[in-house]
């Protein structure tokens, strides 16, 4: 099944009349274990975070391709303006949810690999953590051309804003580990603060619709 793309969500969004933002993040490599991995992740891995409602947030972690060897398998978070991870959307979801990953909250490991190797050091906030299930974690992994979506509730008196505040000046990180490339090894990466250029949309909000179903996977 194809990723919930950003085409895929921006007809979605369209039949809707209130604003929904979006920012995109990319993300470059902490471990640097093969510099040819570490290019490959840059390039295809990025972030879209959605205003879905008044008092939350979605992060939609997305791998772009086109490289196969290259899978998604831990998404960690480190402090910010969130409360705790709401709900998930993947294969046990509704609408939007991508048959080919599949994810639960909680991670091993449970620290970000390499997250020590950055100043300051990436350290995961309790709970703030997701990953591939198993037995198969590179199949339910996030694929070339798959996404995984994290909704966070927000801590009471916070807004997107804060959130995307928090993303551009470090206080809010997100890393994610990628494994089974063709080296068979593995990298970490975390995510830019600075926005991608031009990567600040106005949508509908027709999500709140999308995600609304993707509730009965409620953490």
């Amino acid at each position: 099944m194809k990723a919930f793309s950003r085409i895929a969500l921006t007809g979605i969004l369209s039949v809707f009349a209130l604003p929904t933002y979006a920012v995109t993040l990319d993300f470059f490599c902490i471990t640097n274990n093969s510099p040819s991995d570490c290019a490959i992740g840059e390039a295809q891995l990025s972030v879209d975070v959605l205003d879905i409602s008044g008092n939350q947030v979605l992060f939609n972690i997305m791998n772009n391709g086109p490289i196969d060897d290259a899978i998604i398998r831990q998404v960690y978070f480190d402090d910010g303006t969130l409360l705790d991870i709401a709900y998930l959307i993947d294969a046990n979801d509704g609408v939007g949810g991508d048959a080919g990953v599949d994810f639960s909250v909680g991670a091993s490991p449970p620290d970000l690999p390499g997250g020590n190797s950055i100043s300051p050091a990436f350290n995961v906030t309790a709970g703030f953590l997701t990953d591939a299930d198993v037995p198969q974690p590179n199949v339910n992994g996030i694929g070339a051309g798959e996404t995984l979506g994290i909704v966070f509730d927000l801590q009471v008196g916070n807004t997107y804003a804060d959130v995307i505040d928090d993303l551009t000046t470090g206080a809010l990180r997100i890393g994610v580990h990628v494994q089974a490339f063709e080296s068979r090894g593995s990298e970490s990466f975390v995510n830019n603060p600075v926005p991608v250029p031009a990567a600040v949309w106005l949508f509908g909000t027709g999500l709140l619709g999308l995600v609304g179903v993707a509730r009965r996977k409620r953490i």
